[in-house]
C-alpha cells in the first residue's frame, strides 16, 4: 500500500464482519455489521498543537477500537479495504 497519512491521520485495516450470529445464525453480505476494530497500517507524524508536535499514540501493527461512524472508507492501490481516522477518533489500543 503506498498510502501515507497526514497529521494524526491513521490508517486501519478492518477486521472481517462475523458470518454468523452468537446464536449461529448465517449472516447475509447486507446484514453484516460493520467492524469497529482493525490493525493500525500506517501513522501520520501527528499533529500540531501551539507549534509543539503532538505524536499519534499508536504504531502500525496495533489493534484498535474505534467509533462506528468515524472515518472514511477508501480501497487501497492493493484492492483492499481501510478506513481513515483521525486520532481522536480512536477509543483504545487492545493487548
Amino acid at each position: 500500500m503506498n498510502l501515507k497519512p497526514l497529521g494524526d491521520r491513521v490508517i486501519i485495516k478492518q477486521d472481517e464482519a462475523e458470518e454468523t450470529t452468537a446464536s449461529g445464525l448465517i449472516l447475509t453480505s447486507n446484514s453484516k455489521e460493520k467492524p469497529q476494530r482493525g490493525k493500525v497500517i500506517a501513522v501520520g507524524e501527528g499533529k500540531y498543537d501551539h507549534g509543539t508536535l503532538i505524536p499519534v499514540p499508536v504504531k502500525p501493527g496495533d489493534t484498535v477500537i474505534y467509533g462506528k461512524y468515524g472515518g472514511q472508507d477508501i480501497t487501497g492501490d492493493d484492492g483492499e479495504e481501510y478506513v481513515i481516522l483521525r486520532a481522536d477518533d480512536l477509543y483504545a489500543v487492545i493487548g
